[in-house]
């Protein structure tokens, strides 16, 4: 499934980042802040009509030798970004959009938290796990470090 789930607020400040594989995140971190760029610019509705401004999942923004990186923008420009393994040859666009979608809605529910302080980092456990739903990763299956 997904290997790093990204969430970007408005004004292109992480809002929450979680990869699988943490040795690598860095790498991650680099992947998703180039391609707000990419998305920016799917994102400029000056040529768009509004059957286009309606559709927020933006597609295959680029792709790597082992990466394919996916984007999806909200109508308040919170920028949702999903890094996928490129030998994960059977995912199509339809399952991407599904993930894009079930990350919207947990999102949606987190900051409907009457607690959560808009433009604030994300700390829900709710959305966490929803998150790790997205990326096959199970609560159980974290790796506990030792003390």
């Amino acid at each position: 499934m997904a290997v790093c789930v990204a969430v970007i607020g408005k004004d292109n400040s992480p809002k929450f980042i979680k990869c699988s594989d943490e040795a690598n995140a860095l790498q991650f971190h680099y992947k998703v802040h180039t391609s707000i760029d990419i998305v920016e610019e799917k994102m400029n509705i000056g040529n768009k009509t509004a059957a286009d401004v309606r559709e927020l999942f933006l597609g295959m923004l680029y792709s790597t030798e082992e990466y394919k990186i996916f984007g999806y923008a909200t109508n308040t420009k919170i920028k949702f970004i999903i890094i996928l393994q490129s030998s994960n040859a059977t995912l199509r666009d339809n399952e991407v959009r599904t993930m894009f979608r079930k990350l919207h809605a947990a999102y949606a529910n987190a900051v409907s938290d009457p607690f959560y302080i808009p433009g604030d980092q994300i700390q829900s456990k709710a959305f966490n796990s929803a998150v790790l739903d997205i990326m096959g990763l199970h609560q159980d299956d974290k790796i506990v470090s030792k003390s």
